[in-house]
């Protein structure tokens, strides 16, 4: 693809963009969206000629990189062919992708329901469970996210819920364990792991575990800060709904497809929810696809009764062949391994040096291409780099690193103290190095501002 500079392009395409486009999470007249010319691999670029490498994947959904031809190949081929029909047919590249999919989820998530993406999976699986046990309640966790429609945005337990939370929703949060910021004053894994579970049974008896339909949680918690579980701890949860007739759904939709360097990060632990919610990575965001992998039981409730939801594009042709295509391509090409690997042996180890080096790495914790740097003012009391939900001038230390990483040309995914490391799973050792190497530069940045 050409990189060539064009800068009047993009001079043009900004100026369209801010005068028609209305961007989603952003006060509208305080921002200025970077115009992109092209995107291949784990990189993409500018009008300016300023290439940029991508350890954010962009939302963390490119998981096979950009452009990928096998996938783009799959897109043309089916557009040719049948662009689109509508949910009630049966297709074969819809078939197929939910054919694929089933084959990896765990246990008996053999029934798919697509979406167009993650939140409206979220959406269908809440609706699912207080279906299937006649209870209205949901338990999530603080520190998620979920989705931005209606369900999902009250699940979500981070300040993107406050604008939107009507109190109303039938949610109740609860504390999910992440021993450096413990809730539960725990020094150990174990201890966090145990407290944790004794929390939520707290919850769950204070609340009538008779109301509750379902726990809903990020298998590991993704924008919210990538807090891997300590082990037990979901089989625990999975226990503990067994025990009280709860659906347990697991939210995949960042986790999912690679990201953990398994197929599923539920496969880490050995645990099978009731329902299991994905998007992103099932065809890397090429084309918006989502969906819910629902067990056998659940979808025997809807054998003699019609389910009570549906999509225009639910399963869309081109967004199903995509899906095809993706999955193939992962399989044949070694990418869940590849990002497996790249995490134990590069990320992981090469995160740990930087903290060794730099004051304002406060933790390092992750799975395969999967990663968060926590940033602090403090080692020793972890005062935070930045407040909670810090704005304005009170944000202005993420706001020096994140500059200090475009600069070096690393596209960095930011959010409240942290840096996520999550380049595609596709990255290679030399580009994962290369990401490394320009964070190691950036963190100076941070250091500025820590005691």
């Amino acid at each position: 693809m050409s990189t060539q500079p064009d800068p009047a392009a993009g001079a043009a395409v900004k100026a369209t963009d801010r005068a028609h486009v209305f961007h989603s999470w952003s006060a509208q007249g305080l921002i200025d969206p970077l115009a992109v010319a092209g995107a291949e691999g784990s990189y993409f670029w500018d009008y300016d000629g300023n290439r940029y490498l991508d350890f954010s994947s962009q939302l963390v959904n490119t998981n096979i990189g950009h452009q990928h031809p096998k996938v783009v190949a799959a897109i043309q081929e089916q557009a040719g062919r049948l662009c689109t029909v509508a949910p009630g047919f049966a297709v074969d590249v819809r078939s197929e992708a939910a054919r694929l999919i089933a084959e990896r989820t765990p246990g008996d998530l053999d029934k798919i329901f697509f979406t167009s993406g993650g939140a409206e999976a979220v959406e269908n699986a809440v609706r699912m469970a207080r279906l299937h046990t006649g209870r209205s309640k949901v338990l999530s966790t603080y520190r998620s996210y979920h989705g931005a429609t209606a369900a999902a945005i009250n699940l979500t337990g981070d300040p993107r819920r406050w604008p939107s939370d009507t109190a109303s929703a039938g949610v109740v949060h609860f504390w999910g364990p992440f021993l450096y910021r413990s809730p539960f004053h725990a020094e150990t894994e174990e201890q966090e792991c145990e407290r944790a579970l004794r929390h939520l049974a707290d919850t769950l008896a204070f609340e009538g575990p008779q109301s509750v339909a379902a726990i809903i949680l990020e298998t590991v918690p993704g924008t919210a800060g990538i807090m891997v579980p300590p082990a037990g701890y979901l089989a625990g949860v999975r226990e503990l709904c067994d025990r009280h007739g709860i659906v347990f759904i697991l939210d995949e939709v960042m986790a999912g497809f690679g990201r953990t360097g398994r197929w599923f990060a539920a496969d880490h632990w050995g645990v099978t929810p009731d329902l299991l919610t994905f998007a992103k990575g099932v065809n890397s965001g090429y084309v918006p696809l989502g969906g819910v992998a629902i067990s056998a039981e659940i979808a025997a409730g809807f054998d003699r009764r019609p389910y009570p939801g549906g999509l225009t594009y639910s399963g869309h042709p081109l967004a199903c062949a995509s899906a095809v295509a993706t999955i193939e391509a992962m399989a044949e090409e070694g990418i869940v391994e590849n990002a497996a690997r790249i995490g134990e042996d590069v990320l992981g180890p090469g995160l740990r040096e930087l903290a060794e080096r730099h004051p304002s790495v406060g933790d390092v914790r992750g799975l395969g291409v999967f990663w968060a740097l926590e940033l602090v003012r403090d080692r020793a009391t972890r005062e935070p780099l930045v407040p909670y939900n810090a704005a304005g001038e009170a944000a202005a230390p993420m706001a020096a690193f994140t500059a200090a990483c475009k600069k070096s040309g690393l596209w960095p995914f930011v959010n409240m103290n942290r840096t996520h490391v999550v380049p595609p799973c596709t990255v290679s050792e030399a580009e994962a190095k290369e990401g490394l190497a320009l964070l190691d530069e950036a963190l100076t940045a941070a250091d500025a501002h820590t005691v």
